[in-house]
């Protein structure tokens, strides 16, 4: 009697699960309209303030935090240069620079800031596997910052679209006031660009100049009912 081994079970090549994996990590226009994301009131004031910001080139994302009147608090721009869109590692691109220009806001019970992400590439304004793998992986770094999950929107050549929305227009031109910043370059396991980390501080508040003393006076101070007391000096005994 001979005894022999079964072979093993057919297993698939790691790639064909990766691949698989990577593509269950992108969400479908579909998918990402039916997820509620908020309307941006004036997505052409967002587009022209964060192009002329950052003057992105393609490749570039810019992913921008919002208050609740739509003012940019803190915006940041980079370049993935993955070979296949996955949005895992796009999710992991936007939490660290999100980080590095503004705190959570995990400590509120519903969040208050959105955020937005522009996308500039080649092609055409109409939906690819890429902008599927930006939208799971903002999606996903929303819900691990505390922010809410804004728009979506890709810059091409010609024209700047929101996605799932419909709504777009022409690409903004650059101002000629700003200059845009040199790029600073870093390696690591990301492989990624960092072209520029902006983020919006408040103007210093105006105080007005202290008016001179009179000579050989002494400065009297106001008590909490607004009436002066002078100050008292005790000749030494």
């Amino acid at each position: 009697m001979t005894f022999g081994f079964a072979p093993p079970p057919q297993v698939p090549p790691p790639t064909s699960a990766d691949s698989a994996a990577r593509l269950g990590r992108m969400l479908e226009p579909a998918e990402w309209a039916s997820a509620g994301i908020p309307l941006l009131r004036n997505p052409r004031e967002v587009v022209a303030g964060l192009h002329d910001r950052h003057r992105p080139v393609p490749s570039t994302a810019i992913v921008a935090v919002l208050d609740v009147q739509e003012r940019v608090t803190a915006s940041a721009s980079f370049t993935e240069l993955t070979a296949a869109p996955d949005g895992w590692e796009f999710r992991n691109a936007l939490l660290v620079h999100l980080r590095r220009v503004i705190p959570h806001d995990l400590r509120l019970r519903a969040p208050v800031r959105t955020a937005v992400l522009l996308y500039c590439r080649e092609g055409e304004p109409l939906w690819t596997e890429t902008d599927g793998a930006w939208m799971w992986g903002l999606r996903d770094a929303c819900t691990l910052h505390g922010l809410r999950c804004g728009a979506y929107i890709t810059l091409t050549p010609d024209r700047w679209q929101v996605l799932g929305e419909g709504r777009g227009g022409r690409r903004p031109k650059p101002s000629t006031v700003d200059k845009p910043v040199t790029a600073a370059r870093r390696t690591g396991a990301e492989r990624m660009e960092t072209r520029r980390t902006t983020t919006a501080r408040p103007e210093a508040p105006h105080t007005a100049a202290p008016l001179p003393a009179a000579p050989n006076r002494s400065m009297a101070r106001r008590t909490g009912g607004g009436a002066p007391e002078a100050h008292r000096h005790t000749a030494a005994r």
